[in-house]
């Protein structure tokens, strides 16, 4: 009779915490799922295009831009304040660009350098009003927004400036060569896949290994292998659709560095902490010793930075600098960011999520588009589905509280 009480007693134990592993799961990973339950919605809507190798390669081009907004945008989020300029930046760094490249012939290594050092001068502009004078980010970069906006059709003369050098294009339509020109794959996205399979293999087991050695709450083996395995074969999955086509995008290569710097610098590093700090909540943060206004004043010297990379980015996939360039790219990425799970109220988001969330909006312009639905239902479906990530954010906050 003990030993039935015992077995029943273990047996509840371990459905306790099944249940509460796969709570936690969902809780972890409800972004990937909705993501991947998108993708498989359109693509059974679509009739398998969207998953096609050239709309896949599209998919990274069109919405690279945008990614790289949704990672500066994230931190600017977390610490609890918004950038509504990122998109004029976008385009007066563009236009900027192009006037220094095509106008005047600089060299476009330099003429780079030069351009993302105008976004970081703009940043520190706008980080000084917000950090030091203490006005409202959303009034500073409403401001922003105006007045570059106006400065690229003031430089502009309210004309494109076009075409970009060869090798300033190559930035945003480029591909990595392969080692091989025979064959109908890239052979070297192949071995580029497996390559961080290891990676991702290794990764994992020592972070296992650590959290074990510390006695934290790990997955079940069985779970980790089957993670382990999905993680491995949606990667090789990707990198065999790329290989079918042209291979990896130089701008994915750019936005695979981004992430891996910014993740690590907000999760491992004293910097990272200072942010979420900050965000949670910003006067203990000073009372603890972090210098709140300097750190205030250099997410914005990033965000400035981030957002002129973005302008030369578009620039270069449309080989042109025009006054609309940039137009709603601050909603865009705000919107990446609350989908992929930041606050509204600061202290919470991550980059990876915010990416996860430029995703989900990119896979639903393209799948829209590819269904034949018009701009105006494409911006109502885009809006309900922000009203209902921050409604979500907020629900979530209430139940905690």
């Amino acid at each position: 009779m003990q030993t039935q009480l015992k077995n029943s007693q273990s047996s509840l134990n371990k459905e306790s915490a099944l249940k509460s592993m796969i709570r936690n799961n969902m809780r972890q990973y409800s972004m990937v799922i909705a993501l991947i339950f998108i993708m498989v919605l359109f693509q059974i809507l679509t009739n398998g295009l969207l998953l096609q190798p050239l709309n896949i390669t599209n998919l990274i081009l069109q919405n690279s831009y945008i990614l790289v907004l949704a990672i500066g945008m994230v931190l600017v989020i977390i610490t609890g304040h918004i950038d509504l300029s990122v998109g004029s930046i976008a385009a007066f760094v563009g236009a900027i660009s192009a006037i220094l490249m095509v106008n005047y012939e600089i060299p476009t290594f330099l003429a780079v350098i030069i351009s993302l050092l105008v976004g970081a001068i703009i940043g520190a502009w706008q980080g000084f009003w917000v950090a030091y004078v203490k006005i409202p980010a959303f009034i500073v970069t409403l401001a922003g927004m105006l007045l570059f906006r106006g400065l690229t059709m003031i430089v502009l003369e309210g004309k494109s400036i076009a075409p970009f050098p060869e090798s300033f294009q190559k930035i945003s339509s480029g591909f990595i060569p392969d080692v091989s020109s025979s064959g109908s794959l890239h052979l070297l996205t192949i071995i580029i896949g497996l390559a961080l399979s290891v990676i991702i293999i290794f990764t994992e087991l020592k972070n296992r290994r650590t959290k074990l050695k510390f006695n934290f709450e790990v997955q079940s083996v069985g779970m980790f292998v089957l993670k382990l395995i999905g993680m491995v074969a949606l990667l090789n999955v990707f990198t065999y659709i790329l290989a079918t086509y042209e291979g990896i995008p130089n701008i994915l290569i750019i936005l695979a560095v981004l992430i891996v710097i910014y993740t690590f610098v907000t999760n491992k590093t004293k910097a990272g902490r200072h942010v979420y700090a900050i965000g949670g909540n910003e006067k203990a943060a000073q009372l603890s010793g972090i210098k709140t206004k300097r750190m205030t004043f250099w997410i914005f010297v990033n965000m400035g930075v981030l957002s002129a990379l973005s302008g030369l980015l578009f620039a270069a996939r449309l080989n042109a600098a025009t006054p609309k360039a940039g137009n709603l790219f601050e909603l865009d990425a705000i919107a990446a960011c609350f989908i992929g799970g930041a606050s509204a109220y600061g202290g919470i988001g991550t980059v990876p999520g915010a990416i996860i969330g430029g995703l989900v909006m990119g896979i639903m312009n393209n799948g829209m588009s590819l269904l034949g639905l018009g701009i105006d239902w494409q911006q109502g479906i885009k809006g309900l589905v922000l009203l209902a990530a921050v409604a979500f954010d907020i629900y979530n906050k209430n139940k905690a509280s």
